[in-house]
C-alpha cells in the first residue's frame, strides 16, 4: 500500500454554539510520524476523541484505514482495533494493578476451567513494561506508582498485540512527565513502531520534540487545519508563527539581575520525602529555578515550601520582609504562600466550579461582608479583573472551568496565586501540557511578577522553562543540592549534565 494508512476529510464538530472543528482533513502515511499541533483550545483533543469514538463527527465527514471506509463511531469494530490509543489523561483506573488495568482491553489468561492465570499475566505484563526500564511493580494498584511509571503502563496497553499490525498509534502529549532519559526511551519505542510499517499520530506541544522526532506535521488553529509540512522544510519560529498565526518571538533569556535584592523568603535544612537538608535564599525579583530527575526530590520543594506537602517535613522557614521569626516547616502552610501544583486537574482547580468560583475560592473571606455574607458583585467584578488581567480566553467567569483549554486553566490557577498578592510565587511544572503560544503568555505572566519584586520558585523538569525565565537554577540530586548554575552559565547542556551527574 502506497496511500495513507489513515485519512479523515471533511471532519467538523460543533458543541453547542461553538465550532470545535470546521473541513480538517487530515492523512498518516505507513511508516510515518506526522505530528499534530496547534494552541490549546484548537481543537486538537477534540479530533482525537472522534477519531477514538469518544465523540461523533458531524455528517459528511469521511474515514478510511488502508483505503477502507469504517464508521469514526465505531469503536467495538474490528477494524478499529487498528487504532491505538494513549490520552492524556491516560485512561487507567488507580485502584488496580498494571496487570488488571492491561488485561480490560485484552481479557485475562484463563485455565480451561476459567480460572485466571495469573503468572502467565504477571510475566506478559512485565514483558510490555521492562523495556523501559523502570522497575516497575506490576501487581501493586497503579495509585502508588508514579506519574512516569503510570505513563509507561498506558503506553504498554496501547501497544498489545501490536507486533506485525498495520494502523496508526496515537499518542496525546505522552511526555508531559517524563524526565529526558524516558523521553528518549519512548522515542525508540515510537521509532519501533513507525519502522515496523505503522504511522503515529503524535500530539505535542514541545516543539523541541516535534524537530526530533516528527516526519511531517499538521497545524491546526480555531478547529481549521492551517497546514502540513514536512518538518525538514520548518524551523521553531516558522512553526511558532503557524500556530499563533502571526510573527511572534520565541526565544526568551532573562536578563541577569542588575543588582542583589534582599531576600524574601530563606530555607534551611529543608527535610521532606528525599529532600535530605536542602537550603537556600530567594531574592525579591528573583527568578529560581529547581530541578533533577524524577525522584531526586527537586519536584517536592514548592510543595514543602508552601506547606502542601502530604508527607512528614522538617527545617526552617523565614519571610525577612514580615518578621524575623523562623517558622518550622511542617506549619509552613500558615505562611499563606500560594502553590500552582504540578497536577492541575487532580490539584489545581475543582471541575464542578465555575472559572469565577475556582479563582475566588481562597478570597473567600476577603470578600465577605460584617455579617459574613459573601459580597457577589466584589467576587465577580475581582473574578473579571484578574481573566482579562492574565488573558483567560472564556465565555465568562460563570462558565465551567472545564470547558477552557489546559492552557487556560493554568491562567485561572495562577490568577488565584496572584490575586492575594504574596511576596513569593511557587510554580511545579507551569507549561505542562500547554502549547507554544500559552507558554510565552505564562512566561511573560511570571516575568512582570517578578519584575514587580515577587519571587519567584519554579520547579521543572522541562529545560526549556528553566533556560527562558530562570536567573538562577538549583539542581538536585540524591535530595541535595548538587549545584547552583547563574546567569549566561544556564544552558541546556549545563542542566542536563548536572541532572544525570555527568559534568
Amino acid at each position: 500500500m502506497t496511500g495513507p494508512v489513515l485519512r479523515v476529510a471533511a471532519l467538523s464538530k460543533r458543541f453547542g454554539g461553538t465550532q470545535a472543528l470546521k473541513d480538517v482533513d487530515l492523512e498518516v502515511m505507513p511508516g510515518e510520524i506526522h505530528a499534530l499541533i496547534g494552541p490549546n483550545g484548537s481543537g486538537k483533543s477534540t479530533l482525537i476523541k472522534i477519531l477514538a469514538g469518544y465523540h461523533h463527527a458531524e455528517p459528511g465527514a469521511v474515514a478510511e484505514l488502508d483505503g477502507e471506509p469504517f464508521g469514526l463511531g465505531q469503536v467495538a469494530a474490528s477494524r478499529h482495533d487498528r487504532l491505538r490509543f494513549v490520552h492524556q489523561e491516560l485512561g487507567l483506573v488507580g485502584e488496580l494493578s498494571a496487570i488488571d488495568n492491561l488485561a480490560l482491553s485484552h481479557g485475562f489468561a484463563r485455565t480451561a476451567f476459567g480460572n485466571i492465570r495469573w503468572p502467565e499475566m504477571e510475566r506478559r505484563t512485565s514483558a510490555l513494561v521492562e523495556r523501559f526500564g523502570l522497575g516497575i511493580d506490576v501487581r501493586r494498584p497503579l495509585a502508588t506508582a508514579t506519574p512516569v511509571q503510570r505513563t509507561v503502563v498506558a503506553i504498554a496497553a496501547a501497544l498489545q498485540g501490536w507486533e506485525g499490525r498495520r494502523g496508526v498509534l496515537v499518542l496525546d502529549e505522552p511526555t508531559a512527565v517524563l524526565p529526558p532519559g524516558e523521553v528518549a526511551r519512548l522515542f525508540d519505542i515510537v521509532r519501533e513502531v513507525r519502522d515496523a510499517g505503522a504511522g503515529v499520530l503524535y500530539v505535542s506541544h514541545r516543539m523541541d520534540e516535534i524537530f526530533a522526532l516528527a516526519d511531517r506535521v499538521t497545524v491546526i488553529r480555531g478547529g481549521r487545519r492551517i497546514a502540513t509540512r514536512p518538518v525538514a522544510e520548518l524551523t521553531p519560529r516558522l512553526l511558532a508563527e503557524l500556530m499563533a498565526g502571526e510573527e511572534m518571538e520565541t526565544a526568551h533569556r532573562p536578563p541577569p539581575p542588575s543588582r542583589p535584592a534582599d531576600p524574601v523568603l530563606e530555607v534551611r535544612d529543608l527535610w521532606a520525602g528525599p529532600l535530605r537538608g536542602v537550603g537556600f535564599d530567594l531574592a525579591g525579583g528573583e527568578r529560581l529555578g529547581i530541578t533533577g530527575l524524577v525522584g531526586s526530590g527537586h519536584e517536592i520543594v514548592p510543595y514543602a515550601v508552601c506547606g502542601a506537602h502530604a508527607g512528614r517535613v522538617s527545617g526552617r522557614l523565614r519571610l525577612p520582609e514580615r518578621s524575623e521569626r523562623w517558622t518550622e516547616a511542617r506549619d509552613a502552610g500558615g505562611l499563606g504562600l500560594p502553590l500552582v501544583p504540578a497536577d492541575r486537574a487532580g490539584e489545581g482547580v475543582i471541575g464542578d466550579f465555575s472559572v469565577g468560583e475556582n479563582l475566588t475560592l481562597p478570597l473567600l473571606d476577603r470578600l465577605r461582608s460584617r455579617s459574613g455574607r459573601l459580597r457577589r458583585r466584589r467576587e465577580s467584578a475581582l473574578a473579571q479583573d484578574w481573566i482579562r488581567r492574565v488573558g483567560v480566553r472564556t465565555a465568562g467567569s460563570g462558565a465551567r472551568i472545564t470547558t477552557l483549554s489546559g492552557g487556560n486553566q493554568q491562567k485561572v490557577v495562577m490568577a488565584r496565586c496572584l490575586a492575594a498578592r504574596p511576596p513569593v510565587l511557587a510554580l511545579c511544572e507551569p507549561t505542562a501540557g500547554v502549547d507554544i503560544a500559552t507558554r510565552l503568555q505564562l512566561y511573560d505572566l511570571i516575568e512582570r511578577q517578578s519584575d514587580e519584586g515577587m519571587g519567584v520558585i519554579v520547579s521543572s523538569s522541562d529545560t526549556q522553562d528553566l533556560l527562558a525565565l530562570c536567573t538562577r537554577v538549583l539542581v538536585v540530586r540524591d535530595g541535595r543540592i548538587a549545584r547552583e548554575i547563574s546567569g549566561r552559565d544556564i544552558t541546556e547542556p549545563a542542566l542536563v549534565h548536572a541532572m544525570e551527574g555527568t559534568e
